[in-house]
């Protein structure tokens, strides 16, 4: 019956309704899949962590505010974003609480323009806007052939309708599945052995930076100065949070309470809560590379 229904909701509309719900649907559901695969999305010790990506978003984005105040709870946001993707693009896919999925979908894509790729010039370089006018597009596109139809348009769905209740509540636990499933795939992250090469000399001069996953798996920071290289933990020694390098400043800053270390003096702490300086990484330049030791 289920499957009969599903059907029936792609027959019933036309190809452009089709188009856009396959290729919304198909590519929500992947991204709740390629952060649930990525053994680095809620890891606190990589500098693919959530919370790190949300640090370095809210210093330009115009929801600074909320961006910053999420980096507390990162992991919690990043599982919620994780199966909000998956339930989004199952809704769409199978036309369960189709409109409501759409605007989600819609939201979502409103949140990565105003974060992810509101720095992005020309704006139509950024696929967020372009995903938030397809969503658009296709709400309307479902709201018309439902009134056109006679069936009624609302967004939310009836949840006193036993039927479409139970069918919500499938979606929400398939996402769970799913991610669950994703998490099965996540394969080791790499880690930078003793005397691996991190980078070239003739691409890194001397005042630059990077970051870099160091031997024990945490995040760095790697320096290049007149006096030499060295390299910092990324981890904040206050409670764990992981830091950003800030180009105005020439430090090292928590987002979570304020605390900044200063690279080029050991790594010291100079301002907010932290109780001892960045534990260092040892690496050196051995012919045209700079290497871990």
């Amino acid at each position: 019956m289920a499957l009969t229904s599903i059907a029936a909701s792609w027959r019933s509309q036309n190809m452009a309704t089709r188009l856009l719900r396959l290729w919304l649907g198909g590519t929500w559901f992947y991204g709740g899949w390629q952060k649930a695969s990525d053994n680095t999305f809620l890891n606190k010790a990589s500098t693919n962590y959530i919370g790190a990506q949300l640090a370095g978003l809210a210093q330009h984005s115009p929801l600074k505010f909320a961006l910053r105040h999420m980096v507390e709870h990162a992991s919690l946001i990043g599982v919620s974003v994780m199966l909000s993707e998956f339930a989004i693009g199952i809704a769409v896919l199978t036309g369960i609480a189709l409109q409501l999925a759409i605007v989600g979908g819609a939201l979502v894509s409103l949140i990565l323009w105003l974060s992810v790729t509101w720095t992005v010039y020309p704006y139509f370089l950024g696929s967020d806007s372009a995903y938030l006018v397809m969503w658009i597009a296709l709400l309307f596109l479902v709201r018309q052939q439902n009134v056109g139809r006679g069936k009624k348009s609302g967004v939310i769905p009836d949840l006193t309708d036993r039927r479409e209740f139970v069918r919500i509540v499938g979606v929400g636990t398939t996402a769970i599945i799913a991610a669950l499933a994703g998490s099965r795939f996540q394969k080791p992250a790499p880690k930078s052995k003793a005397g691996a090469i991190l980078v070239k000399l003739a691409s890194f001069p001397v005042g630059s930076n990077m970051q870099f996953t160091a031997p024990d798996g945490n995040p760095a920071f790697l320096f290049r100065t007149n006096a030499g290289v060295f390299a910092y933990s990324a981890i904040c020694t206050h409670q764990g949070c992981t830091l950003g390098y800030s180009v105005l400043e020439h430090t090292l800053n928590c987002p979570c309470h304020g605390g900044k270390y200063d690279p080029a003096n050991g790594g010291k702490v100079i301002a907010g809560p932290p109780p001892t300086p960045l534990p260092k990484y040892r690496v050196a330049i051995k012919g045209d590379s700079i290497v871990t030791v």
